[in-house]
């Protein structure tokens, strides 16, 4: 009973980022127990918690099941997942040389707000550490405190009927106050301090207690709001306007809540094929020393190698400028026929632009009209998008170090 009472006060009047299908379930389970009936967990039905590392250096950490700060009170057998341990998964494959990238594998829907905004700014803070490239999948839900840990990812993706949003906030008040009058039982509470027993369980809640918890909550959720809209680069007002909806597959694509629909293999393959792509990099100046003459008892001289000519590098520059250009150009002309091409993908893949646009007037081969516009080269460079191709940045950014 104890450990039942020590759930209770998590669930109960306390801010939670949980979606509301699961708090339905918890307290749906939680209520008859609380009552004296029985309950139990099904250890069978939650999934390994295990972290797999594929051939290429990929470690799939899972976020599944519901999130809590610590999940020693009842263990991983009662679908469980402390943010602790999340942390100390990802900071252990960030450290290890032999993993080159992380890709968060969840299926959650939320759970606690303690130890949450903890768990993202040290997942930030090992990526501006490490450097190594962390994405996520929502393979099937990635709800409330679980988007929130999402987001945080370079890139998510999400399957065709996978479940992401939920963006808000809820804290729930029992009021048993009725059910104590029917079993004879009246509750006296003696305290200092007016707010001392606000919330509890035997009276009706006040106004003064339901300001309290909605400025909590309220609070709470202007942070939730703040988080993903630095972390998917859209303004509070878009991200406070879901209004806490969740979205499946395309639907959160559209929404500008992930950036692709794929499974765990889809999101596997397209990094390990941005793993596999070459970058470039600035030289870095060799150093020989001098000997130093025994005869002469000169000092040794550290001195510097002629580094090749960065004309390679600038060649480089401007031919992925005039493709990731070419590429944007048939992007713009595709979606005014209603084709969405997402041009830093296509970089990233390494398609080319012939290809690109073979690609287009297939699925146009129906549309006439449409042939002749995408079939024609660009005439001249597409202005510059917001979104640069991260090789053309690498390049552009070793060329002014030059």
């Amino acid at each position: 009973m104890p450990c039942l009472v020590k759930i209770a006060s998590r669930l109960y009047g306390t801010p939670l980022l949980l979606a509301r299908s699961k708090l339905d379930v918890i307290l749906g389970a939680l209520a008859p127990r609380l009552a004296g009936q029985a309950i139990s967990f099904d250890s069978d039905a939650v999934p390994s918690a295990e972290v797999a590392v594929t051939p290429d250096g990929i470690a799939i950490v899972p976020v599944i099941g519901t999130l809590v700060a610590r999940s020693g009170y009842l263990g991983a057998a009662s679908g469980l997942t402390a943010y602790s341990d999340i942390a100390e998964t990802i900071e252990a494959a960030a450290t290890d040389p032999g993993i080159r990238a992380i890709l968060l594998d969840l299926d959650s829907s939320g759970g606690e707000v303690g130890g949450l905004f903890d768990l993202v700014d040290h997942i930030q803070a090992i990526r501006a550490q490490c450097g190594k490239p962390i994405w996520a999948v929502a393979d099937e839900a990635a709800l409330s405190a679980a988007y929130a840990i999402a987001c945080t990812a370079d890139r998510l993706y999400v399957t065709q009927t996978g479940e992401i949003g939920s963006i808000g906030v809820v804290a729930v008040h029992r009021d048993e106050s009725g059910a104590d009058a029917q079993a004879g039982l009246a509750w006296t509470f003696v305290h200092a301090g007016a707010s001392k027993v606000d919330g509890n369980p035997h009276q009706p809640l006040s106004d003064s207690a339901r300001a309290a918890l909605q400025a909590d909550v309220d609070a709470l959720y202007g942070r939730f709001v703040a988080l993903v809209a630095r972390c998917r680069k859209q303004p509070p007002e878009a991200i406070r306007a879901t209004e806490a909806a969740v979205y499946r597959g395309d639907q959160a694509v559209a929404a500008g809540l992930a950036d692709k629909v794929g499974t765990l293999r889809v999101a596997l393959a397209d990094l390990g094929a941005v793993l596999a792509r070459p970058t470039v990099s600035r030289p870095i100046t060799a150093r020989k020393e001098v000997p130093m003459s025994e005869s002469q008892g000169e000092i040794p001289v550290i001195a510097a190698v002629p580094q090749p000519p960065a004309q390679a590098n600038a060649d480089l520059e401007q031919r992925l400028r005039a493709e990731y250009s070419e590429i944007s150009a048939i992007a713009a002309q595709a979606a005014r026929l209603g084709v969405t091409i997402d041009p830093a993908e296509a970089m990233a893949k390494g398609i080319r632009p012939e290809a690109l646009r073979r690609t287009v007037l297939d699925q146009l081969a129906e549309r006439s009209d449409a042939t002749d516009v995408v079939a024609a080269a660009p005439a001249a460079a597409a202005p510059k998008t917001d979104t640069e191709s991260p090789i053309v940045r690498r390049a552009r950014e070793a060329a002014a170090r030059k």
